[in-house]
This record gives structure tokens, C-alpha cells and sequence, in this order.
């Protein structure tokens, strides 16, 4: 994001906490977060402000801090982020301070009727605020498909999907209060179809919704895009509501070294640019981590050219 005339990133903070590797997620085992700044894209390193936030000091929280996002409204400075409570369910929590790089004052329990992983939060041109989020296999979106949790059956990363010829799960979108606080309507799909009109499968899963939600406008379009997760593209849909429908465009970024990908876009002096990790400086390590930055170019039409992070 840019605040205050300054880039600031809201990763995640990976550690080698030594647990287990498993499809669940597991060894993505965070425990806080740190606020890093560049003063442009151009800068070779990003400052590294200290720790915003720990586990420790969020009441309703018991482990593994993943990916969260960030919003400034009216001088205050909101941190969005997941949370496994103490009964292992994944909830959204928000936290909240003075300065961009906090530290950051967590709310005492997670938003309400929230779940799931990877909230984005979208400011529309109208000043409404809007979260994105979800995240399939170890981020738990498949237990929520009848509306309440479903934790009756041994945890399994494939367990609860519907089936490869059935429509895929879908990211939910919901319009934020004033107060950036709570929800202020129940969540929603966002539902992302092809060139006819009809919903991605769930079999699809080179362009089916799996994590890393994120919302930006260009052109008056919005463009919503994802992680592929298990195939390790981020593609993006385009639409004319903060709701969709999202019709499918492209890939943004081809794989990275390291299983997951996630991302975020802003606009730095009229250019924008794609902000992602990879795990090559860990050599691979899939659960360390570090920030990599580049330039997206638009087509005449608006379509995204795709970024082959290697060549």
C-alpha cells in the first residue's frame, strides 16, 4: 500500500518453527508480523520496521499468524489478519494503530461471522471499504459450505470439496462497517466465470479460486485476482462491480521457486506493480519466504502480460 506518500508491505513473517510439513499448512507456523517500507520500488532492500504484532497479545488467538492486509481511513491504520483460535478454526482478526507501521492494538475477538484466511481490503473510489478472503485446503473454506464449521471428520486438506465437475469454491467479499471493525452485511460469494458465463469447476485447477485474494482498479475495471494454490499460478478475472460477476482474463505471474503464491498490486507514480515472495534465497525452503517486487504492463484492451519471474 501507499501511505502517506510511502510504500509499506504487510507480509507474513516466516519462521522454522520445526513442525511438520503436511498439505494443512502446518509448518506455516507465524507467530507475529513486521511492517516493511521503500521510499520507491526502485530501492534494493526494504526497511524492516520491528515487530507490529504477536500472537501472544491477541486475546481469541492461539497460533499461526498468515497473511494479512492493511487500510488507513481518517489517520488510522488497520491491520487485517488470520488466526487459528484456540479451537484450531481460522477467524479474521483487525488490530489498530496510530502510525502505518504500528504497533498495532488487536480488537479483543475476531470479527464477527468471519473465517477462513488471506483478507485483502479493497477502498473503493466512493470511500467504501470492502474484505476479501478464503482460502481452500489447509485454510479451512471447505468446512464452511453448509454455513457452519464442519469439524466431524478427521482433518484433511481435499476433505468437503465439491466434486471436480462441480462449480469451485468461491472467494467471499463483504462490505466493511464505518469503523473498518466488523462486517457490515453477511459475506457473499464471488463468483468467477469463463468466457460464456458459466462458473469455474472446481476440476479446473489451473484458474479455479484457491487462496490470496486481492482487489484493485485500473481503468475504471475492477480486477480481481488469486492464487491457483496446488498449480502455483496468480491469475486474475475483470468485472464491473466490487461483487462481480468476475469474468477469467489470465495469469498475472507464472510459478515461483517455493509452493505458495501470494501477492499484492499498487500503484506507485502512475505505474503499477506486482508485489509477491519467493524461496530463493532459502534455496527453496517453501516456508521462508522473502518479498520480491516488479513492474506490470497492461495490454491496449487492459489485459495483464503475464510476468515470467526467471527470464
Amino acid at each position: 500500500h501507499v501511505f502517506n506518500g510511502k510504500i509499506y508491505i504487510y507480509p507474513s513473517h516466516d519462521i522454522d518453527a520445526g513442525d511438520a510439513f503436511d498439505d494443512l499448512g502446518s509448518h506455516f507456523a507465524m507467530e507475529d508480523y513486521h511492517v516493511l517500507s521503500m521510499e520507491s520500488p526502485e530501492d534494493k532492500t526494504a526497511v524492516d520496521h520491528g515487530m507490529a504484532l504477536h500472537v501472544k497479545d491477541i486475546p481469541w488467538a492461539n497460533k499461526q499468524l498468515w497473511a494479512p492486509d492493511a487500510a488507513e481511513k481518517d489517520g488510522k491504520f488497520y491491520l487485517f489478519f488470520p488466526a487459528k483460535g484456540h479451537d484450531g478454526i481460522f477467524r479474521i482478526g483487525v488490530a489498530v494503530s496510530d502510525a502505518p507501521t504500528g504497533p498495532f492494538i488487536p480488537q479483543p475477538e475476531p470479527i464477527k461471522n468471519s473465517f477462513s484466511i488471506d483478507p485483502a481490503v479493497f477502498k473503493d473510489d466512493d470511500g467504501t471499504y470492502y474484505m476479501y478472503f478464503g482460502g481452500i485446503w489447509g485454510g479451512q473454506l471447505q468446512r464452511w459450505r453448509n454455513g457452519t464449521f464442519n469439524g466431524l471428520q478427521p482433518e484433511s486438506p481435499v476433505a468437503f470439496l465439491p466434486e471436480a465437475d462441480e462449480p469451485a469454491l468461491c472467494a467471499k467479499v463483504a462490505k466493511l462497517s464505518d469503523d473498518l471493525l466488523e462486517f457490515a452485511e453477511a459475506p457473499k460469494d464471488l463468483v468467477i466465470v469463463d468466457d460464456e458465463g458459466k462458473p469455474l469447476l472446481q476440476g479446473d485447477t489451473e484458474r479455479r479460486f484457491f487462496e490470496a485474494s486481492w482487489m484493485h482498479k485500473h481503468d475504471g475495471k475492477y480486477y480481481f485476482s488469486w492464487s491457483t494454490g496446488d498449480t502455483h499460478y496468480l491469475c486474475y478475472a475483470t468485472g464491473d462491480s466490487p461483487y462481480g460477476p468476475f469474468t477469467y482474463q489470465g495469469r498475472i505471474l507464472e510459478p515461483v521457486l517455493g509452493w505458495t503464491s501470494h501477492h499484492s498490486i499498487c500503484a506507485w507514480k502512475d505505474q503499477w506493480y506486482l508485489f509477491y515472495h519467493d524461496s530463493s534465497l532459502s534455496k527453496g525452503i517453501t516456508h521462508l519466504r522473502s518479498v520480491k517486487v516488479t513492474a506490470i504492463r497492461y495490454d491496449k484492451d487492459g489485459r495483464i502480460i503475464p510476468i515470467r519471474p526467471y527470464l
